[in-house]
């Protein structure tokens, strides 16, 4: 505790009297001050005790009194001193009826008691109310540190709750409660979410605070660009010096806590990668030796393969494969904004996966391939819902960041496999890769192979290389037609419709059936193909789908 004026009236050695305002002597005193001036509220900062033998004042002048006083306790002077038997024998009435008045704590000080020692009093005092909460903060620490390494955060955040007399609360990085402590503060820290993730928006170190039923101050823990996680400290009133030391060492210990994991971390996906790798190469058990219990049983049950990379990687990959389209403009790329993730695409979605295998108790596989990231999740299980709400949220703002320029950074484009076990993962990565690029093509920012599989192949067609080569096939066709010899391309249609059937054929374009034979040897003779071949008729029927109008 500081020192109060109570305390320096108890002081044995200082003699002083309480004349005027003994309610108010818990007041703290964070100095004393001697001053004679006649206002010396310019040099006052408040909390003081002010030390005067009235000498340049008229101390027996009631409305002076009133005036000087008034003045004194509005610069926030706790307290006023005056030594008697020097300029006067007592205290005059007019200064003690003031300070009455006022409510400022008036003190006698009597001559043999010097204004040194009464500043030297408050100085020692205030000396070892700083020593105390010093030694405080380290016994904190040493509590805190005992706590973290026998219970790991679970055990700092209820040392720190014990230290602070309130709450603590720890955030992982996508800004989700991971621990609280006591448990009944998990509604209070669930509250704040909002706030914790505004506060990861900033640069790492940084810190906010934030009012409501309590004073809650919050923290950013990690030493990199983005925060790695965030604390929560919630009490009745703002903390003191020794509470101020816990913090901070909390603070100093849960980064300690996920830097260090951020290293096992890049360890485990190093290890991820090479069981990646044999799982694809069809080395299953080899993938298990390697793997251990690192990923539980992962690899034993029915996953998912989540294969995403950006959007700029995707345009750029659409172009390279796409070279071939003649006089074809690229797709425009629909514009997705990840929200809150710094401009680093794949890790928000990491993150997010990885957050919601934590929080539900499953094992999950992240692994960064350059521009793509590879993810395999339980079927059925948090990590893949998360990332099938994460593209929700997407869709439902597409609206908003449409106006965005296709290819930005922070776009993602994802495809999702259908369920496999280890022996089928390379299929899965296959599956993965060809929702991913029916993704890119449609614009989506997810695609699931399986919607593939239940759907239809129509759809697949609205590519600008197939219309291209639709065109080009069907070119000839449509110049003959244009010359008023023939209706050549809708009597092919009618006669693919109809596999092949003269009389049915002929009956839908009301001809006779060796009107429409001729017609046939003529798209024959024009195009240089025969249409016995079942790879011609092939084509022939998807180029007229890819370039008919709707509900032809």
């Amino acid at each position: 505790m500081p020192p109060t004026l109570a305390s320096l009236v108890h002081h044995s050695a200082l003699k002083l009297t309480v004349r005027a305002g003994e309610d108010r002597l818990d007041v703290p005193v964070r100095w004393a001050h001697v001053s004679e001036l006649a206002d010396p509220v310019p040099y006052m900062e408040g909390g003081e005790l002010l030390l005067i033998t009235a000498l340049k004042l008229d101390a027996e002048d009631p409305e002076a009194m009133r005036r000087y006083v008034k003045r004194l306790a509005g610069a926030g002077v706790v307290g006023l001193g005056f030594a008697v038997g020097v300029n006067y024998e007592e205290i005059p009435k007019a200064l003690v009826d003031a300070a009455e008045e006022q409510g400022l704590p008036l003190l006698e000080v009597p001559r043999r008691t010097p204004f040194l020692a009464i500043s030297k009093a408050v100085s020692a005092a205030i000396a070892a109310d700083q020593y105390r909460a010093v030694t405080a903060g380290f016994a904190a620490q040493r509590e805190l540190t005992k706590q973290a390494l026998n219970d790991g955060p679970e055990g700092l955040l209820a040392a720190l709750a014990g230290q602070v007399d309130g709450w603590a609360a720890l955030y992982d990085a996508s800004g989700a409660v991971v621990a609280t402590a006591p448990e009944w503060a998990g509604r209070r820290a669930a509250r704040i979410t909002p706030d914790v993730e505004r506060l990861r928006e900033r640069p790492a170190p940084a810190s906010s605070v934030v009012g409501g039923d309590d004073r809650v101050e919050l923290h950013s823990l990690g030493t990199g660009r983005r925060p790695r996680a965030a604390l929560a400290v919630g009490t009745a009133a703002a903390l003191g010096t020794a509470e101020r030391y816990a913090v901070h060492s909390a603070i100093a210990l849960l980064t300690l806590t996920t830097e260090r994991s951020r290293s096992l971390h890049a360890a485990e996906q190093r290890i991820g990668a090479a069981v990646l790798r044999m799982l694809l190469a069809g080395e299953p058990d080899h993938a298990r030796a390697v793997a251990g219990d690192l990923y539980g049983e992962l690899l034993d049950a029915p996953f998912r393969l989540i294969l995403a990379e950006s959007a700029s990687a995707s345009a750029a990959r659409a172009h390279a494969d796409g070279h071939a389209r003649v006089g074809a403009a690229a797709p425009a790329q629909t514009a997705v904004t990840v929200p809150d993730i710094n401009g680093d695409p794949l890790g928000g979605l990491a993150e997010v996966v990885e957050s919601a295998a934590a929080r539900s108790g499953e094992s999950v596989l992240v692994v960064p391939d350059g521009e793509r990231l590879v993810v395999l999740a339980v079927d059925g299980g948090a990590a893949v819902a998360a990332c099938g709400e994460y593209a929700a949220a997407l869709e439902a703002s597409r609206a908003a960041v449409r106006e965005q320029p296709a290819g930005d950074e922070d776009e993602l484009v994802v495809g999702l496999s259908a369920p496999a076990g280890p022996i089928a993962a390379a299929a899965a990565y296959k599956q993965a890769e060809q929702a991913l690029s029916v993704a890119r093509r449609r614009g989506r920012f997810l695609v699931e192979h399986e919607e593939l599989a239940a759907g239809s192949v129509l759809p697949l067609l609205a590519d600008d290389a197939v219309r291209a080569f639709a065109d080009g096939l069907l070119r000839a066709l449509h110049e003959h037609d244009a010359t008023g010899r023939g209706d050549l391309v809708a009597s092919l249609r009618a006669w693919l419709s109809r596999h092949g059937q003269w009389d049915a054929a002929a009956a839908d374009l009301g001809v006779h059936r060796h009107t429409l034979r001729y017609r046939m040897r003529r798209v024959e003779e024009i195009l240089g193909r025969s249409l016995d071949d079942p790879d011609v008729r092939m084509e022939l029927w998807l180029a007229l789908k890819a370039t008919s109008a709707p509900g032809e």
